[in-house]
């Protein structure tokens, strides 16, 4: 078949307006389960201290009839700390941008800053799970925070050569990565229990999620026929010590399966997340996305890790 003779078609046609639709599309993640996940406190000092403590190990307890009161032996607090560190984005569009029509959005500096405000979560999300040292900082280098793999020593599983930090300014030594199976979280779990700890929480990498969800503890399958679906997964561990969530986290450390008590972790704010308007340089206008904060660890001796695991 062929066109017929002085058809007019669209491959000659002058004028025709572009077929553009009317949103952005956005794919990259955004959920960042342990920083929304974690209480928030106040920091009010570069650097934020706590302190921690921990009760005297039970033993049998018998006193005499009418004898005198003896004194228990009394220990001090431990006083810890992490360095509270800046983070910020910086949005800036021309005045030219500003005036043309787009698709999509009606204010381009509004659309960048919102996109900025979701990728200062994702970069702060990383930092806090981050195996980064602390940083104290000076005029030509930047302050840092500890990121939790440096502070969880307690309760803990190693791959071979692997070693624990300590306390936020010596970071964990990886080492030879090996397949996550039940005995290392169940080991873990064990030692978290055994420390005093109750954890309610089991956060991993994609990879490791479907490893978890074929532990034998999950190996029953049930097919439901009233919706046909096949349930194949595991949302929640039935541990020996109680239930714990478990949850998926693209920004942490592939190689990490992190047990933790949440509530014993938080986000201390010196300056919580804002937008500062910058002053004007030009033809253009600029705002920034800016915090100063940092991670406080009440007691890692609630939670525990297993280290150096496979990831493919």
């Amino acid at each position: 078949m062929a066109t017929p003779s002085n058809t007019f078609l669209t491959y000659d046609q002058i004028g025709r307006r572009e077929d553009l639709g009317n949103f952005v599309y956005m794919v990259s993640p955004t959920r960042t389960p342990f920083r929304n996940g974690i209480p928030r406190t106040i920091a009010t000092g570069r650097l934020h201290e706590w302190q921690i403590d921990s009760l005297a190990s039970a033993a049998q307890n018998r006193v005499l009839e009418g004898d005198d009161a003896t004194t228990d032996a009394v220990t001090a607090t431990t006083r810890l700390s992490n360095t509270c560190q800046i983070s910020d984005k910086v949005a800036r569009v021309s005045g030219t941008s500003q005036a043309v029509q787009v698709a999509g959005r009606r204010n381009e500096l509004a659309y960048q800053v919102v996109k900025k405000s979701k990728e200062m979560n994702r970069d702060m999300e990383n930092d806090l799970l981050a195996n980064a040292i602390e940083a104290a900082g000076n005029t030509t280098n930047a302050r840092g925070l500890g990121g939790l793999p440096t502070w969880i020593t307690t309760n803990t599983s190693n791959g071979t050569s692997g070693s624990d930090g300590s306390l936020g300014n010596t970071a964990r030594t990886d080492g030879t990565q090996r397949s996550f199976t039940e005995t290392l979280l169940k080991s873990v779990l064990k030692q978290c229990y055994d420390s005093g700890g109750d954890p309610e929480c089991i956060m991993v990498g994609s990879f490791n999620k479907q490893k978890l969800s074929g532990f034998t503890g999950n190996a029953t399958r049930e097919v439901q026929a009233a919706d046909n679906k096949l349930y194949a997964a595991i949302s929640v561990y039935q541990s020996d010590f109680g239930e714990l969530e478990v949850i998926t986290n693209r920004f942490m450390r592939a190689r990490d399966c992190l047990v933790l008590e949440k509530r014993m972790f938080a986000v201390a704010y010196l300056r919580p997340i804002r937008m500062v308007r910058l002053a004007k340089t030009g033809d253009s206008e600029r705002r920034q996305i800016i915090t100063e904060f940092t991670m406080e660890v009440r007691n890692e001796a609630s939670s525990g890790a297993v280290w150096d695991l496979t990831t493919s």
